[in-house]
């Protein structure tokens, strides 16, 4: 099993950045997909996650109308399309297996068996 996230960078505040994340290993039809965030000396935060069954999706409130995330399990790939980015915003953000076809409605990191290891995003004031 791996995933591999891509996309991060620097962006100004306002701007636009879209993440990545290339799985292997598994079907991905069968897994949902999250995303979650890591700012140094702060708790993982989970920021977003997508079914696999019927595409319905999470979001945490930070960023309920800033970000979207899709799947397309042909390409064995999940996007996290983050608009409208806010210093707040700047963290690793790393893409994770959930335990079941479908995502809660709540994120705890020990339900994402599998993750990937990060890409850095860095949003300048």
């Amino acid at each position: 099993v791996n995933l591999m996230e891509s996309g991060g960078g620097l962006v100004q505040s306002g701007g636009s950045l879209n993440l990545s994340c290339v799985v292997s290993g598994f079907t991905l039809d069968d897994y949902a997909i999250g995303w979650w965030r890591q700012a140094p000396g702060k708790e993982r935060e989970g920021v977003s996650c997508i079914s696999a069954d019927d595409y319905s999706t999470v979001y945490a409130g930070s960023v309920k109308g800033r970000f979207t995330i899709a799947r397309d399990n042909v390409q064995n790939t999940v996007y996290l399309q983050m608009s409208s980015l806010k210093p707040d915003d700047t963290a690793v953000y790393y893409c994770a297996r959930y335990i079941s076809v479908r995502c809660a409605w709540n994120f705890r990191d020990y339900e994402y068996g599998y993750w990937g290891r990060g890409t850095q995003v860095t949003v300048s004031a």
